[in-house]
């Protein structure tokens, strides 16, 4: 007597409408055997797309059969399609079914592979199912690409938005907090150029969920959070950008100033050093040794009497060494420079609100002129649709005259989205009388801030490293305003009239006579 394995399988839900079913092949295969006289010597479960022979089951029944001595002499099946609906992979396997003596034969459409002419049947069956199979993902990707262009985000969502569904069933994206607050805050840390990626993806880490140094690259350069969804290339269709219907994170001016800055296009204005630093050690990694020009580092030393003593220091070899505790002493009596008086917040607030205004009075004129350039494209537009729908313009004239509005159009919506994002916050007077209050106290925010807070100061201050010799702080270049700053309180230290704030902000001139009584002299 003959012997079979029977192989089913199924891979959608939708295959039991179609009669795919498990039980339904099961019994069709054993009805089969029962009147061919043929012994069923196992069955083979699959649920598994018949794409490739890269099935589980498959492989662990093709392991089986070609360590057995003895083989069976079929592998049933119902359809070819059960078999494979790949064609090329198909005709690979059965050669090698061929060469251990097995036959692969479906029960309901049976061929004589020995009769050169069934060949030509097999073909059919195999190639319609594979057929089937490609028109299917070709439906599928054209209907992706339909939802892209029409601007919604398909897949998992971005890190920041969460998968959602409408009453109508459409899915879209939505923002997920705290996860948006904090790729907003990466974002512009980026744009800092204070930090570097990483640095800026290890703080952020700190503040929630955690997220892996590839996937943050990844987001970093999604443009998804500008509100905008890519569309590949395909055939002769260019890439391009479309506006997505989801709620941006960011400005568009933000997004792309991120990406010059990781590809390098932009100096970062950082002297590359750790985020994570000892509460000791506020300066270790700004710090470079005056003998030998390495980094310097820190260390603790155990007194003879119990106790740490901290120190900067370079290597053995080298030699260099000072207290850490003079040295970050040092640094803050050196901040103060940096410090503008109190009184002259006010009036340079006045200064910067005033100018603040006249800027953003430019903008307004400049969007007028770009929403006027707009409508008049797509008049232009609108009136060469009309010349082609009369037959007075040729269809290759459209579509040139087409594409050249759409890309000036395209290009004119991105500069006011632009000039809207300099413009969004009309009103800056508590941003500003926040930064002028830290720059009126910038020593005391360095001493009584945390580790990454006396970090960040001196990184926004000294764009490059620091040249320590144990007395003075030495550096090639400083922040522009800083050094602005430094430059006035060193002008303003050398008039002698009235020098010490502390007494008084009022002048020291005596006034003249006539705005007061005279009074008689002591």
């Amino acid at each position: 007597m003959k012997s079979a394995i029977l192989y089913i399988r199924v891979s959608t839900d939708e295959q039991a409408d179609k009669g795919y079913s498990q039980r339904d092949q099961d019994e069709r295969l054993r009805r089969f055997c029962n009147q061919q006289n043929i012994h069923v010597s196992k069955v083979i479960y699959e649920d598994f797309s018949a794409k490739t022979f890269k099935r589980p089951e498959w492989e662990r029944l093709l392991g089986e059969v070609k360590k057995c001595k003895t083989r069976p002499d079929y592998v049933l099946f119902t359809k070819w399609d059960r078999f494979s609906r790949n064609a090329g992979d198909a005709y690979q396997m059965i050669n090698i079914l061929n060469g251990l003596g097995i036959e692969p034969q479906a029960v309901e459409q049976p061929l004589d592979l020995s009769i050169p002419e069934n060949k030509m049947m097999l073909a059919i069956y195999l190639a319609a199912p594979e057929v089937e199979n490609d028109r299917r993902a070709l439906n599928t990707f054209y209907g992706m690409r339909r939802a892209k262009k029409e601007g919604r985000v398909l897949g998992i969502a971005p890190y920041g938005y969460i998968n959602r569904s409408r009453e109508d069933g459409k899915k879209y994206i939505a923002t997920k907090e705290p996860e948006a607050s904090h790729i907003k805050w990466a974002f512009n840390e980026i744009a800092k150029g204070t930090l570097a990626a990483d640095q800026v993806r290890q703080a952020m880490n700190k503040r929630g969920k955690k997220i892996s140094r590839s996937a943050f690259h990844v987001a970093m350069r999604n443009p998804v959070y500008c509100g905008k969804v890519f569309i590949d290339k395909y055939k002769d269709e260019e890439a391009y950008f479309v506006q997505g219907q989801h709620e941006p994170l960011i400005s568009e001016t933000l997004f792309y100033k991120v990406q010059n800055i990781l590809d390098g296009n932009k100096r970062h204005e950082r002297p590359y050093t750790k985020i994570e630093s000892d509460a000791n050690f506020p300066l270790r990694g700004f710090l470079i040794c005056p003998d030998c020009g390495k980094n310097l580092t820190g260390s603790a030393s155990k007194g003879s009497k119990g106790g740490y003593y901290y120190y900067y220091h370079c290597i053995p070899s080298c030699g260099f060494r000072k207290s850490a505790t003079q040295a970050n002493k040092m640094f803050e009596e050196d901040l103060k420079k940096f410090e503008f008086p109190v009184v002259l917040q006010s009036l340079l607030s006045d200064i910067v609100s005033t100018n603040y205004k006249n800027i953003t009075s430019v903008f307004d004129s400049k969007r007028k002129a770009i929403a006027l350039e707009i409508e008049r494209l797509n008049a232009k537009l609108s009136k060469a649709r009309e010349l082609l729908f009369t037959d007075k313009l040729d269809a290759d004239d459209y579509k040139e005259i087409k594409e050249e509005c759409r890309k000036n159009i395209e290009l004119l919506e991105n500069e006011l989205t632009v000039s809207l994002d300099r413009n969004r916050n009309s009103s800056i007077k508590q941003n500003l009388d926040k930064a002028l209050h830290t720059l009126c106290n910038i020593a005391s925010t360095y001493k009584e801030g945390d580790v990454e807070t006396k970090r960040y100061v001196v990184g926004s201050i000294y764009p490059e490293k620091l040249l320590f010799d144990g007395s003075t702080y030495r550096t090639p270049r400083i922040n522009v305003l800083a050094e602005h700053i430094s430059l006035i309180n060193k002008g303003l230290g050398d008039k002698k009239n009235r020098t010490n704030e502390s007494s008084s902000h009022l002048s020291g001139l005596v006034a003249k006579t006539g705005v007061e009584p005279v009074t008689s002299g002591l």
